[in-house]
């Protein structure tokens, strides 16, 4: 039967995601719109996305936090062609995101010196075959699969080369361990529910230290510059923003975080996501036609659950298209590079009243495509 009732919030997107519960835009402090970011109002609402960012993620002293342009992307851009190049490279992926900085790498960057490592969807390379002392580049989460790294126990205390983490949706949403990640990037559209169009670029005292000492050979265009004189742009790592930011969009992130500390900060936030991967697990355990793309819990992720149906394509995608058609789940089909399948947002904005709702719908619209056929 039809179930009768329906999530409240329909947005089931991987990004932009669900804005957080109780999200009001008439609420956010528009004070700053239409004064210019260079204003002592602009710069301090830039410096306490920075600061704040800090603070409720606990990043270890000596950490700096920025805000750039052009998302995830423009942060793992800026960063790589910054100081990438020193030493040989280890890139790591299982998904399209981190295919693709492999790809910048090896056919942008033209690193010679470049080791690839990867795996199939819903699977991870094997970790103990990475060279800590070479430069290691990798997406903690793969939005795409849904598989993550389990833990940074792989990585080395005592690494010679910087690790390079594109953490844009595991920031949030997974336990990180910031002593052995160098470069770290996220975009807000992900596990906050924030605006597009900004990423976050966090920085250690050994990644600062590569950019003090490293020039690379090539040309840098003005956004990824972060140096001068052969110095940090300190003011860059207090809302000196490189170019213009949308001050709606800091708005929109401040009252994110702000909300993150109202439901307990961070350890509150990975426990609404892990609410949510074990709804779905409970809900993928009892039923036979629909299973994890990662096979292995302890690499499944919390936020990006891509799911696989005993469906051909065509019919996963009537599927998807039947669910947005009676309004209880948009954009959940999985990502055009993936297997055909099912990609449920389950960050944090999500919450958990309305996954719930949502299963008997997967259920029921999957029962509509089988019979059809």
């Amino acid at each position: 039967m039809q179930p009768s009732l329906k999530p409240a919030n329909p947005n089931f997107s991987s990004g932009p995601c669900a804005k957080r519960p109780g999200y009001d835009v008439n609420k956010l402090d528009l004070s700053v719109l239409g004064r210019s970011h260079r204003a002592t109002i602009g710069k301090e609402a830039l410096k306490r996305a920075c600061v704040d960012t800090a603070r409720i993620l606990g990043l270890p002293e000596g950490y700096r936090v920025a805000v750039v342009p052009a998302s995830d992307t423009g942060a793992m851009e800026m960063a790589m062609w910054s100081m990438l190049g020193e030493r040989p490279v280890d890139v790591l992926y299982w998904e399209s995101f981190g295919q693709g900085w492999a790809t910048d790498i090896s056919k942008q960057l033209k690193l010679d010196n470049t080791r690839i490592l990867s795996a199939d969807y819903g699977q991870i390379p094997d970790l103990s075959e990475v060279n800590c002392d070479n430069d290691v580049v990798f997406t903690w989460n793969g939005t795409t699969s849904g598989a993550r790294v389990p833990n940074a126990d792989w990585i080395s205390d005592e690494r010679q080369g910087l690790t390079f983490c594109d953490a844009t949706s595991a920031v949030f949403a997974q336990t990180m361990d910031w002593t052995k990640l160098d470069v770290i990037t996220y975009s807000w559209q992900k596990v906050l529910g924030g605006e597009g169009g900004h990423g976050m670029l966090i920085l250690s005292p050994r990644a600062v230290a590569r950019l003090e000492s490293y020039t690379p050979p090539r040309p840098l265009p003005k956004i990824f510059r972060m140096t001068k004189g052969g110095k940090l742009i300190e003011d860059l790592f207090i809302g000196a923003t490189i170019n213009t930011p949308s001050m709606l969009c800091v708005v929109d992130y401040l009252d994110a975080l702000t909300w993150v500390e109202s439901i307990g900060g961070i350890e509150g936030t990975i426990a609404r996501c892990e609410q949510n991967l074990a709804t779905v697990a409970e809900f993928v355990a009892s039923h036979q036609w629909i299973d994890f793309l990662a096979q292995d819990p302890a690499i499944r992720s919390n936020s990006s659950v891509c799911l696989s149906l005993d469906l051909a394509p065509e019919q996963v995608k009537a599927v998807v298209k039947l669910l947005a058609e009676q309004e209880v789940a948009y954009d959940i089909g999985a990502y055009r590079d993936a297997p055909a399948g099912l990609r449920i947002w389950c960050g944090a904005t999500i919450e958990n009243s309305n996954l719930v709702a949502l299963l008997p719908w997967l259920e029921w619209a999957y029962t509509q495509v089988k019979n059809t056929d």
